[in-house]
This record gives structure tokens, sequence and C-alpha cells, in this order.
């Protein structure tokens, strides 16, 4: 069950912005419920002091960003429902630390009789997480599940003939497509990563459907966002796409391909 797919939002800026949020909720929650003792001081002390709760919370979870992105690349690119619960886990425990030098050095320096750290976890911010956590966790899966929304709303179909089943994928992930007969053959991106995927169509029907492909021979058709460089071997015109695909150019469709490619930058 860890291993499931778990909606996640790589970009950082959105992270910030949770941070941010996290930072400002921290203070609201601290200033209207009162826990940490904040009872016991005035209003205006709450105003001065309580921000750094905030803004500890806040900082926790920037800190905890390069090692989201880590643990994602290390995933290849893949979050699991495993991958969120140790992102949280380490957040909660860095949440504590400046939390607790936020208390130490801030609310009460130079008090003798400050509270142990056993006695600050357990009573104090074990609950204040707890009462936090929940929203944590939900605007983390709601900002990865509208990303993977506007992804799937993104995606092309490429269809199947008759009953057989499309195939879904971003048009950039898209590297070239070849006729197999009475299959076609997707090549394209999947988590970076080379892959193909065989389906029962047509090329003709597909060079119709995708107006953005370019075709460079009767069996090829080419997504022109992968062109890497032109080669020539034995006399014969091939292109190179991104991750050493080569495709071959006839003759009959070179000065099209060219004329079509000539204002890409390799």
């Amino acid at each position: 069950m860890l291993k499931i797919k778990y909606p996640f939002d790589p970009l950082i800026k959105h992270h910030v912005y949770i941070a941010l949020g996290l930072a400002f909720w921290i203070f609201i929650f601290l200033y209207f419920t009162e826990p940490l003792d904040v009872n016991e001081i005035s209003d205006l002390e709450k105003i001065l002091y309580l921000p750094f709760y905030g803004i500890a919370g806040g900082l926790a979870y920037l800190i905890m960003l390069p090692f989201q992105q880590w643990l994602f690349k290390t995933n290849n690119k893949d979050w699991t429902l495993q991958s969120e619960l140790f992102f949280l886990l380490f957040f909660i425990i860095m949440g504590l630390i400046l939390s607790r030098i936020v208390y130490v050095f801030i609310i009460v320096p130079n008090e003798p009789n400050l509270y142990s750290l056993a006695y600050f976890t357990t009573r104090i911010y074990v609950p204040a997480i707890t009462a936090l956590f929940p929203i944590i966790f939900i605007g983390r899966w709601a900002i990865g599940k509208y990303k993977n929304k506007r992804l799937e709303d993104k995606k092309i179909l490429i269809r199947g003939e008759g009953t057989y089943e499309g195939f879904r994928l971003l048009q950039e992930n898209v590297i070239c497509i070849k006729s197999d007969d009475n299959y076609i053959e997707v090549s394209y991106l999947g988590n970076g990563e080379l892959k193909s995927q065989l389906i029962r169509n047509k090329l003709s029907v597909i060079e119709n459907d995708f107006p953005f492909l370019l075709r460079t021979h009767r069996s090829y058709l080419i997504n022109p966002l992968h062109f890497q460089q032109w080669e020539k071997t034995s006399g014969k015109l091939h292109i190179m796409l991104s991750h050493q695909v080569k495709i071959p150019v006839s003759k009959s469709y070179t000065t099209l391909v060219k004329s079509s490619l000539k204002d890409l930058v390799v």
C-alpha cells in the first residue's frame, strides 16, 4: 500500500506558498487556541512572540524541500504514499527542533524553569502538530491533485483502431511514431526514460489527428521538439532525436523536413 502513487506537485514555487501559508496559520492557531501557556501573556506579547513559531514552522518546511526534491529524483520522479510519509515525518522532526529553539532562545531566554524537552514534545508540540497536521496533509494533497488534473487535461489521446484501447500522454513526451504493419509503435518519454507502446492504427490516421508531428518517411512521424541534429550515413540522410533515436529521412520528404526544421537550434 505504501508504494501506491500519491498526488504530488514538484514545483518549488507552490511549496513556498505552502510554507508561507503554514507560517501564517500557525500564528493564527496559537493566537486563538492558546496552547503553550500563551494565555498567560498579553495580546501585545502574543503578537510580538507567536510569529516566531509560525516562522519556525514555515522555515522547517522550506528546509525540507531539498530533501523532497532528492527523494523525488531518487524515485525516478515518482511520488508514492511512502515518499509523502517520509517527507512529513522528517518535516515534523525539523519543526520540533526549530520550535524548541524558538521556545528556549526567544520565548523564555535565561528562564531557569523552562519546560524539559520531553515535556515540551509530548505535552505541547505533539498536540499542536496533531491539530496542524491535517491542514498540511490536505494542502499538499490538494496541490498535487490539481497538478495531476492539469497534466491529464494537457494529454493527447492516440486512439486505437476499432475497440482497441488508446494511449494518453503529454504532447511533448512523444518522440516519434513508426508504422509497423497494422500497428504503430509510439516512442515516448516516461519518467525521463525512453519507452515504447504498440497501438493498432494507421500512421496516416495519426498524422491527420496530430498536425504537430512531422513525416520524414512513409513509415515515420517525428516530434520536431526532440530534433537534435542531422546525420548522413552512406549517402542516406537521418535525423537524430533525443535519447539517441535515429530516424531515416526519405528523398521525397527531405525538402519539407529541412524547411520545417530550419529554425530549430540544436
